[in-house]
C-alpha cells in the first residue's frame, strides 16, 4: 500500500514538471578546444543574472552539454578545465519555448584567467520548426493597448487577425483568429498552466479563465504553426504567457489609468439635439511588486489590479406629435378615442413604449 501511494506521489509531482516546461525553454552547447576537438568532462555552470541561482553540469563524451528546462530570463555560461583557462559566455537571453544554443572554445592557460564573450541574438531559431513570435515586457508596456488586455498584441502575429465582424462585441475582449481557424479554437496558457474556459463567455467573448495586468507578464509567446505535441488540443494557436517573479533587486510600478466624461467632448447628435454628456467614469488602477525573501534563495511578486466603471445609461421615448393626437382625436367612435387617450397617460404606455 505505501509503495503504491509512493508511486502516485512521485507520479503526481512528475506531471507538475511537465507541465510547467511548456513556459521555459533549453540552453545547450558543446564545449571544444582550439583545434575544434570536443572536452569531455568539463564543468559548466549557468547562472541566473536576476536571481544568482546556479546550476552545474559536465560534458558528455561527445563534448555537449545541456540544461532544460530553463526559466525565461539573463543567464550566464562559464566553463572551467583543467589545462585551460575559463570561458565565461554572458547575456544569454532565455525566451519561452527557446532552445538556445552556446558553444563556447577553451583556450590553454590556468584557471585563474578567464576569456568572456558577451552573447548576440541569433537572427534565426533553427532548432526547431515552429511558428510564431515573442512578444517581450518592453514591447507589451509600451504599446497602445486599449482596457490594458495583452491579447490584443496577439494580432502583431503574421497570420492572425481579429475575427468576423459580430454584434455582441466579443471582439473588444482580444479575440483573435489564427490562420482561418475559430477563436474558440485557440489555447491559453498561463505559466504553463491550462488557462481555458471549459465554456466559452460568448456574453464577454472571454475563452481565457485569468487575465493578469500586463505589467505582471514578463513575455508571452503566440505559435500559429507547427509547435510541439505537448500542447495538444488546439486547432488554432497557442497564446503561452510567462509571469514575472522576483529577483535580488527590490521592483515596483504603480498605474492609474483615467477616463472622465469631462475630458470628453460631446459628439455630433448630442450636439444637434442639444443634449447633455452622459456621465462615464473609468478608473484602472494596480500595482506589482517583486523582490528577495532571501538574497540568492527565495524571492516574491506579487500583482493587484482594479476597474471601476460608472456609466450613464441613455432612454429613448417615443410619443406621437401634435398632428397625430389630432388626426387620432377627430376620427373613430367615442369607445376608441377612450382607449387610445387611457392607454397615452397610463404609466405602462410610457415605460414601455
Amino acid at each position: 500500500m505505501q509503495r503504491t501511494l509512493r508511486l502516485s506521489l512521485l507520479v503526481i509531482i512528475l506531471s507538475g514538471f511537465a507541465l510547467a516546461q511548456v513556459d521555459t525553454g533549453t540552453i545547450q552547447g558543446t564545449v571544444t578546444d582550439t583545434t575544434g576537438g570536443v572536452v569531455p568532462g568539463a564543468k559548466v555552470t549557468l547562472t541566473n543574472e536576476g536571481t544568482s541561482l546556479t546550476q552545474t553540469a559536465e560534458t558528455r563524451q561527445d563534448g555537449t552539454y545541456i540544461f532544460t528546462p530553463v526559466r525565461i530570463g539573463g543567464y550566464s555560461i562559464e566553463v572551467q578545465f583543467s589545462g585551460f583557462q575559463k570561458a565565461r559566455r554572458t547575456g544569454i537571453q532565455v525566451n519561452i519555448q527557446q532552445q538556445v544554443v552556446v558553444d563556447l572554445s577553451l583556450v590553454p592557460g590556468q584557471l585563474t584567467e578567464t576569456v568572456e564573450v558577451e552573447a548576440v541574438a541569433p537572427l534565426l531559431q533553427t532548432t526547431n520548426g515552429s511558428v510564431g513570435e515573442v512578444i517581450d515586457a518592453h514591447a507589451i508596456n509600451n504599446l497602445p493597448l486599449s482596457g490594458r488586455n495583452y491579447n490584443f498584441l496577439a494580432r502583431l502575429t503574421a497570420g492572425v487577425t481579429q475575427p468576423q465582424p459580430e454584434g455582441r462585441g466579443l471582439n473588444a475582449t482580444g479575440w483573435f483568429a489564427a490562420n482561418g481557424t475559430r477563436p474558440a479554437q485557440n489555447n491559453f496558457l498561463l505559466d504553463g498552466i491550462d488557462n481555458n474556459s471549459n465554456n466559452v463567455d460568448f456574453l464577454s467573448g472571454a475563452a481565457y479563465v485569468v487575465k493578469p495586468p500586463v505589467d505582471a507578464i514578463a513575455e508571452f509567446k503566440l505559435q500559429t504553426n507547427s509547435f510541439s505535441a505537448e500542447f495538444g488540443r488546439a486547432g488554432g494557436a497557442v497564446l503561452n504567457a510567462s509571469l514575472k517573479s522576483g529577483t535580488n533587486g527590490l521592483h515596483a510600478s504603480v498605474w492609474e489609468f483615467l477616463r472622465n466624461d469631462k475630458l470628453d467632448a460631446a459628439d455630433f447628435f448630442q450636439n444637434a439635439n442639444g443634449q447633455t454628456k452622459g456621465a462615464y467614469r473609468q478608473n484602472q488602477f494596480g500595482a506589482t511588486a517583486g523582490g528577495p525573501f532571501k538574497r540568492n534563495k527565495t524571492f516574491w511578486f506579487v500583482d493587484y489590479e482594479g476597474t471601476r466603471i460608472r456609466q450613464a445609461v441613455p432612454t429613448t421615448a417615443t410619443v406621437p406629435t401634435a398632428a397625430e393626437r389630432a388626426h387620432w382625436t377627430g376620427t373613430g367612435d367615442d369607445y376608441l378615442k377612450d382607449l387610445f387617450w387611457a392607454l397615452l397617460n397610463s404609466k405602462e404606455f410610457g415605460t414601455n413604449h
